[in-house]
């Protein structure tokens, strides 16, 4: 299934290469055993952005651009960020994903796990072919701090003491580090010198970090039929995020806000108010100002970079994720 980023031609450089390396993910995913295949495709079908393996092209069109030195590279990043989202539907119960039932929802916790451990550890397989080093030993650095920022989530749900620090915390290992990776491996892949892999990295962080506060602000603020998933989430789920944290400093820990979030059975009626008040309060613009921040200061990185035509498509990925609506 083509994904948006495709059909609108936002990674127009690439298009082609994405294509192949959405065919190739297909063939990926296929095992001998078909229950595993069903799984393993399930949410491949299901659509999404494919950022990293984007990520992962366009940093390689900076050097010696080379689609068979970035191809398994591309493909790794995709199914690692797959297993993440199979393993996080189970933790957060999730039904939906993208507008369709998640892999718990059609197969239960048990086929979910697997799947996700599964794709997991062949896309490691994939990576170990590389030469260079440090590809495998970035990615495993990464994937050992998102187990921990996903503890860490688990750990202080349903807290409302919880400050921006910490938020910072969690989402640079839930989705800065790997978006971050995508870019800085992209480089290596292809030879890029030093000072080009730490530009891009560094770009690649910042644009994750605003990735993930954008899409907190979307969990309270999106169409659900654009979001593909309810709204609210975060709120029922007991995951305390950037608006959340801004709109307590102004209601206090003896509000109703603070009473309906750390409350661990809501109903849809208290979840729409606890979002109604973190509106109210000016959470929504706050973040939004946090996310601008970092944008700018992806863009400031890109300064550093060859002036080479996928350089504009970074910037173009920055208001991209400012102004997306899912």
């Amino acid at each position: 299934m083509t994904s948006f980023l495709l059909k609108f031609d936002l990674f127009e450089d690439i298009r082609d290469d994405l294509y192949i390396v959405e065919k190739e993910i297909e063939k990926f995913v296929q095992t001998p055993s078909a229950l595993l295949t069903e799984t393993s495709s399930h949410l491949l079908l299901a659509g999404g952005k494919r950022l990293r393996p984007a990520f992962a092209l366009l940093a390689g069109k900076f050097h010696n651009y080379s689609l068979a030195k970035l191809l398994p590279l591309a493909i790794a990043l995709e199914t690692i960020h797959m297993a993440t989202l199979v393993h996080d539907d189970v933790v957060d119960a999730s039904l939906t994903r993208r507008g369709k039932p998640t892999v718990k929802a059609q197969w239960g916790d048990r086929i979910s796990l697997h799947t996700g451990d599964y794709l997991f550890s062949k896309s490691l397989v994939l990576i170990s072919e590389y030469s260079d080093k440090r590809i495998s030993s970035v990615l495993a650095k990464v994937s050992v701090q998102m187990c921990q920022g996903e503890i860490q989530q688990l750990a202080t749900a349903y807290s409302i003491d919880q400050t921006i620090r910490d938020y910072f915390y969690k989402i640079n290992r839930k989705t800065a580090l790997l978006i971050s990776a995508s870019c800085q491996l992209g480089a290596i892949a292809v030879g890029a010198p030093d000072s080009l892999v730490k530009s891009l990295s560094k770009y690649g962080h910042f644009l994750g970090m605003a990735f993930q506060i954008t899409d907190d602000i979307l969990d309270m603020t999106a169409d659900e039929l654009e979001l593909g998933k309810p709204i609210g989430s975060d709120i029922r789920q007991g995951i305390i995020t950037l608006p959340a944290i801004q709109a307590l400093k102004k209601h206090g820990h003896q509000s109703r806000l603070a009473e309906l979030l750390q409350k661990k059975e809501k109903t849809e009626e208290e979840i729409q108010e606890a979002i109604e008040l973190i509106k109210h309060t000016g959470g929504i613009e706050y973040s939004f100002s946090i996310a601008r921040k970092y944008l700018e200061k992806a863009k400031k990185e890109l300064n550093n970079l060859p002036p080479v035509s996928c350089r504009e498509t970074f910037e173009m990925m920055a208001d991209f994720i400012y102004a997306r609506s899912y």
